[in-house]
């Protein structure tokens, strides 16, 4: 079995396989939610030592890759403005907008540069009195409490000069958006364990209620996942729909409760454009009160920009569950890591960039 040596325990890893196998009596399918999560799948090809009666599905995962086309080109105005220093993780300035790249618009002549934190970014603020710095705020749940506690920073030392453009996406709604689409096929979902090592569980009891599907937040690693995928078919088999945690040794029930305190300080609950899937009500953060006056796109006027995403890229597809990465009639040729159509091809964490590096040709995935 490929990879399966590279595991921390493959003896473990083979027994929860022979239990999965004992316990699925039927097909079920599953989504995993984070693309951390999609990346050890189909690198350590944990799909391939689950039973044939399994199928794992991709999900929204990953912040990059839902970003929309058009705040990248928003993005890309702003940095293009004189006296503006644009600050951004790395993983966004190779993500394409409808004209280029944040890379091409450095290399242009742009003052775009990579932060590893936001709190970075209030730093070169703090430095450049004279120039005004834009930092891109992109992630799920997980990185809004860093985001919000730059803006906190930078309100309290009354910097005018620092200003944020806010791209944060939550998991729940996304996850009610899959479940009421008529092509759903998902009968269960892995949920993304640093997401609820931040928010907590009970966003998603909700959903599970609702939707009669189990929801079992689960950890990173290749035995994460696998018992993660136990712990949800035997839910199925048994008839269950409830919240389960699998990544005990970091989630608990309420979360952090200082980061979600921080988080409404700073944020309130807006409607958020997804790249390929379209506006989800109440499932992003905006900035709150008198936060708002660090509003990028609207301190420079860029919130009427609107892009339409290209029709050759299947990403939103990719995105849903709908349609795997090979499945796509550019992938590998038209479509690279070196020349992305979307985002998931270049991400870290895309599901594109993951089939490009580790999967096999689109006919061995045939079940």
């Amino acid at each position: 079995m490929r990879f399966i040596d590279e595991y921390r325990d493959p003896v473990a890893a083979r027994e929860i396989a022979r239990q999965l196998g004992v316990a699925a009596t039927r097909q079920w399918t599953l989504m995993e939610v984070c693309g951390g999560q999609t990346h050890a799948i189909v690198r350590f090809g944990i799909d391939e030592l689950l039973p044939p009666s399994i199928r794992l599905l991709h999900g929204p995962g990953c912040p990059v890759c839902v970003t929309p086309l058009e705040l990248i080109d928003r993005a890309l105005a702003i940095a293009a403005q004189t006296g503006v220093i644009f600050a951004s993780f790395g993983d966004m300035l190779r993500v394409p907008g409808s004209t280029g790249d944040l890379l091409g618009a450095r290399a242009a002549g742009a003052d775009v540069r990579i932060v590893l934190s936001p709190l970075d970014a209030v730093a070169i603020a703090r430095a450049n009195p004279q120039t005004h710095v834009v930092f891109f705020g992109v992630g799920f749940e997980t990185t809004a409490p860093a985001t919000a506690l730059a803006l906190a920073q930078a309100d309290q030392e009354g910097l005018e000069n620092f200003s944020m453009l806010v791209s944060h996406v939550l998991v729940p709604p996304a996850l009610e958006t899959i479940l009421a689409s008529p092509d759903n096929q998902v009968q269960g979902f892995l949920a993304a364990g640093h997401v609820c090592t931040v928010m907590g569980t009970s966003e998603y009891e909700p959903i599970a209620r609702k939707h009669r599907v189990p929801i079992v937040v689960t950890g990173f690693e290749p035995l994460d996942i696998l018992q993660g995928v136990l712990m949800a078919v035997t839910q199925l088999e048994e008839g269950r729909a409830e919240v389960e945690n699998q990544y005990a040794r970091a989630v608990r029930p309420d979360g952090n409760t200082h980061a979600r305190r921080l988080i409404e300080e700073v944020f309130e609950v807006v409607p958020r454009k997804w790249r390929g899937i379209g506006t989800i009500p109440a499932s992003g953060f905006g900035l709150r009160g008198r936060f708002r006056r660090f509003d990028a796109e609207e301190r420079f006027g860029v919130s009427a920009i609107e892009t339409k995403e290209p029709e050759e890229c299947i990403s939103g597809l990719v995105l849903q569950g709908i349609k795997r990465p090979n499945e796509c009639p550019a992938f590998g040729t038209r479509c690279t890591p070196e020349r992305p159509l979307g985002a998931t091809m270049v991400s870290s964490e895309g599901a594109c960039a993951a089939y490009h590096r580790y999967r096999r040709p689109i006919a061995a995935e045939a079940r």
